[in-house]
Formats: C-alpha cells, structure tokens, sequence
C-alpha cells in the first residue's frame, strides 16, 4: 500500500497533476491561503526529482554540501570544475543509499557510481552512473482492482570535463542522459504512461587559493553550479512537458590544517532551483474579494496555466522574479546548508550539518552526523539523517554508504 501511494504522488506531482488552481493568493500576508486565511506550501514542483539527491555519504553528512568541498570521487554531481584542484589525481566511489527504510520497505534505494582522473594539470575528466529503484509495485484503478505490475526505474549517465583557465580557476562543462519509467503502458484517466527522457547540461566555476589564517595553512574554495540545464519531459504522451530540475547553487568551504594530523573544514551551500513557481487561481483585492489572477492562465480554452506552458529558457529566467509574493517569496526558494568535518592523519573523519528549507517551500529540515575511514587504497563513509520538522523525509533515520577507492595509491608505488 505505501508503494501504491507513493506512485501516487509521484504521478500526481510529476505529471503535473497537482497545481494551485483552487488556491488564493493574499497580499496582505504575501502568500498563497486556504478559506480559514493561512498561509499554504507553494513549493515547486518538477520532473525527475532524483537528480536533485545528494547521492553519496560525505556530502549527505555535512547537511548536502559539495559544492566546493574536497570530494572530487563525487564532484560531477555538485560541481565538476573543482576536480583540477583536488589532492588526489584519481578516484572512484560507489554509494548504496536506503530509501523509505523507516518505514519497512526493503527494495526502494538509490546507488551511484562515480569517478575521475587528471588527465594533467590542467585537465580532469569524470564519468558517473545514477541509479533509482522504487521496488516492485501493483497498479490499482479507482476502485482498487489491480490493473498490472511493474518496477519503477529511474537512471541517469553524466560525463564531464574541467579544465584550469588560471592557476586558481577553474570551469566545467557536463553532459547528461536521463531516464525515468514510472508506469510505463499503464493508462490514467485516458492517458497512457510513457517513459520519461531528457538530456541536459551542467557548467561549473570554482575558484581555488591558500590562505594563511594566523600560523595555520588553510585552502579557499568557492563555487558556482548550474546544474540539470535540460529538455522539459513527459509521462503522458502529449505536447504538455514539465521542467527538470534545474538547479543554481554557491557554495564555499575553508579547509585550516592545525598541524600535520588535524584538519578541518567548513562548508556552506546555498540552491535555488530554477523552475517557475505555481500560480493562484485567483488573488484577493484590496477589499479582500477573490479577483481572476492574470498571470494563471492566458489562454483559458486548454485550461493550462501558463507557468507550466514556458520554454526551458523563459522558465529560467523567469525563476527569479515570478513568485506571487515578490521578492521576500523568491528569498524563500532559496535552501541552505552548511558541514562540518574533521580529519585526523587524513585517516579517520567525523562530519556534521544542517540542512534549511522554508517551511512554505518544502519544508525540508534537517541534521546530519557521519564518519569516514581511510586505509591504504580503500575509504568508506557512512552518514545518518536525524528529521527536525514535522514533515517527512525519505531519508529519515536512515543510514547511507559509500565505499572509496583511491587509485593514486598505486601510483604512488610505481
């Protein structure tokens, strides 16, 4: 029963099934109401969520930081121009990631692989497989006769390349293939489910330098993502397409080394995802009477709203400035994390964040505690959610794992 109605939501969601037709926006309290007067979620929604997953254990340990961390084994997903800059010239990581484990369910879990090279100095190269698995599931119709069984699968194949443009800078440039089937040949009020596909692009800056804080060596990274810069798809067979989600993100991190065994490093993130936010039905006038919202839908014979109907690039841009509450909602939109982490020797680490979504805009909150170990070729990390707020996570209380291998070891030895 929970898979079914996880199918639910993820047709109801990402065939774009739920929107805010029946909602009223009220300026005095600058967001979307419900008949009593309070305030209602407004979140974006999109397409193929998957991507969006922080898909390996040190990052989902320092509260789903990376964009400007030492990660270079799982960079493609936060930020491939940081490889040229990373410690070690090669590198590997396999991560198997529970999903929905709070709640019994056994077969639903996330893997990704991922891994780089230096080709040189200036050059890195990276390749990653991402893998989404949503078990064994029954198709039910209304009436809750079953229709058919299936095995939701999502999958997503990235490459990239980053290259030194100055010693201290550097730019990415990532290609993607994305593929999600859900209910394929599955039929929902007259349409047929298809598979999902898409191609996209993601471009990365960091800009990498050392530092001197007092008599401690330290290291500055910061970084700039646009990430999932792709063709809006569908599941139903028809001219109406979603938006991926394309995302920006800025992060920073500040690496001290105290002396030769203890180093620590500070990390911040900050994504905004690049989709339009859903439109009201109506909004409330001065006076407080319900009025028709110009901006819902300009062409009322199909009965789309229009935010839904903008190109990939008018929804980019649009992003920023198309919130019904103006800029104090669009500051909403806005999550934050920030990460910790320990090293000792560069052998044995111990990590924590925090994770910050408004409670309009998704309300994602939470802690996250982790630990690494290192020995000789071999790393393993493994990370813990700990839920703050009152709405679920899928990863809550859930352990994930990534086993490292770190190939310059060999080199070293040659």
């Amino acid at each position: 029963m929970n898979k079914i109605l996880g199918m639910l939501v993820f047709l109801g969601l990402f065939m774009g099934l739920s929107q805010n037709g029946t909602a009223q926006f009220s300026p005095p309290d600058g967001c979307i109401v419900d008949a009593n007067g309070d305030c209602l979620p407004n979140t974006i929604l999109g397409a193929l969520p998957f991507l969006r997953i922080v898909p390996d254990a040190q990052g989902g340990s320092m509260g789903d930081t990376g964009i400007a961390t030492d990660n270079g084994n799982n960079a493609l997903h936060f930020n491939a121009s940081k490889l040229p800059f990373m410690s070690s010239n090669r590198g590997m990581a396999l991560t198997y990631t529970p999903w929905l484990s709070n709640i019994g369910l056994t077969d639903v879990f996330l893997m990704y692989l991922s891994g780089y090279m230096k080709l040189d100095d200036l050059q890195s190269i990276a390749g990653g497989i991402r893998f989404f698995s949503l078990g064994d599931i029954n198709f039910t119709d209304v009436q809750g006769d079953i229709t058919g069984s299936g095995k939701p699968r999502e999958w997503e194949i990235n490459f990239g390349y980053a290259r030194k443009l100055t010693n201290n800078f550097a730019a990415s440039l990532s290609a993607k293939y994305m593929l999600s089937d859900l209910a394929s040949g599955q039929v929902v009020d007259g349409f047929e489910i298809a598979t999902a596909t898409s191609f996209a692009a993601d471009i990365g800056l960091t800009y990498n330098t050392d530092l001197e804080l007092g008599l401690y060596e330290s290291r500055l990274r910061v970084g700039m993502a646009l990430t999932n810069i792709g063709s809006k798809v569908t599941y139903t067979r028809n001219a109406l397409r979603d938006f991926i989600p394309t995302n920006f993100g800025l992060g920073a991190a500040l690496e001290i080394d105290f002396d030769e065994y203890n180093t620590m490093t500070f990390a911040l993130d900050m994504n905004k995802l690049m989709i339009p936010t859903p439109q009201p039905l109506e909004l409330f006038d001065e006076d407080g009477n319900p009025t028709p919202n110009p901006d819902y839908d300009s062409s009322p014979e199909n009965g789309i709203a229009d935010y839904r109907e903008k190109s990939l690039f008018s929804g980019i841009l649009g992003s920023w400035s198309d919130a019904p509450g103006g800029g104090s909602e669009e500051l909403q939109e806005f999550s934050w994390s920030v990460g910790v982490e320990y090293w000792y020797d560069r052998q044995f680490a111990v990590r924590a964040g925090y994770y910050y979504e408004h409670p309009l805009k998704g309300d994602r909150q939470f802690l996250t505690v982790g630990a690494g170990l290192k020995y000789n070729v071999f790393g393993f990390d493994i990370s813990y959610l700990v839920p703050t707020s009152n709405t679920k996570n899928p990863l809550d209380n859930t352990l994930r794992f990534t086993l490292l291998f770190d190939f310059e070891v060999f080199a070293a030895e040659e």
